[in-house]
């Protein structure tokens, strides 16, 4: 199996955009990349507005030659309805007629009134798809985050080709629910991919029984499996991820590692540097 990571937050954009291939087929699970609107009182920084139409070339370059693409959910930094790259291909995506949030199922009932007819739009949630000997597992849905959280839900994707295991765990923010962090544990993955707890929202949107939880919950996983974990997202927005985070490194140590460093690059977390790379503008 190959799997190329080609957006996160550790990269210049919010995404956890992946590019997998196997002998059978070729895909990207959540092919979309933006930008936070506001941070620190402040607009993207030239920087980011850059990073991300590279980001949208890249994926519209790597898209052309795949067989299908994931949604885990609708929100814009994990699909693009303004894509070109859908028509004559398989999609996977979130479910909009079940355990789905008002401002998601508006999203999903548009995207599939725009290119349900120029691709096999397939609703996933809990299924499977055999393509060859790729096996492709669609989680039930999950909350987007804490129990309850007005984001909604999201779907988990993994793909099995008879050696390698890859689960991409979408935006379940650390994971906070028990059942997130049951379903990961259960599918024995060798890879996981998955987005850490917002921190920048602690004591706002995000409290500190969510972060806790997030921390047992990722350190029962990474102690229950021996799985390599690509942690990226929504962590990355936060300058001290590893401090807010850090009974999960002491407990993965070497088996956790972002998009970046998987790739063998340094972190560029450009959200997180908004107000510096702003203040560096107005001196320069």
């Amino acid at each position: 199996m190959k799997i190329v990571p080609i957006a996160s937050d550790s990269l210049g954009v919010r995404s956890l955009s992946v590019y997998v291939e196997t002998k059978d087929c070729k895909m990207i699970i959540d092919p979309s990349a933006a930008l936070g609107p506001s941070r620190y009182g402040l607009p993207p920084h030239p920087l980011e507005i850059e990073a991300l139409a590279k980001t949208k070339e890249r994926i519209k370059e790597i898209a052309v030659n795949c067989d299908l693409f994931v949604i885990s959910h609708y929100h814009y930094d994990h699909y693009d309805p303004d894509a070109d790259f859908y028509e004559g291909k398989k999609v996977f995506a979130k479910d909009i007629e079940r355990k789905i949030n008002a401002s998601q199922k508006k999203r999903g009932t548009e995207f599939r009134e725009k290119v349900g007819k120029i691709c096999e739009l397939i609703y996933c949630d809990d299924s499977k798809e055999t393509i060859g000997n790729t096996k492709l597992t669609f989680s039930p849905p999950f909350f987007h985050g804490p129990e309850g959280v007005k984001l909604g839900y999201v779907v988990m994707t993994m793909v099995e080709d008879g050696e390698t295991k890859l689960l991409h765990a979408s935006d379940v923010q650390g994971p906070v629910t028990e059942e997130a962090k049951d379903y990961i544990i259960s599918q024995k993955p060798d890879i996981l991919i998955i987005d850490g707890p917002p921190t920048l929202f602690l004591g706002w949107r995000f409290s500190m029984k969510n972060l806790e939880d997030a921390s047992k919950n990722m350190v029962e996983i990474i102690e229950s499996t021996d799985c390599q974990i690509i942690l990226d997202h929504h962590l990355l927005r936060d300058l001290e991820y590893r401090k807010k985070f850090h009974e999960v490194y002491e407990a993965g140590g070497d088996r956790i590692k972002t998009f970046a460093e998987y790739l063998g690059m340094e972190n560029n977390l450009l959200e997180a540097h908004r107000k510096e790379l702003w203040e560096r503008e107005v001196v320069e």
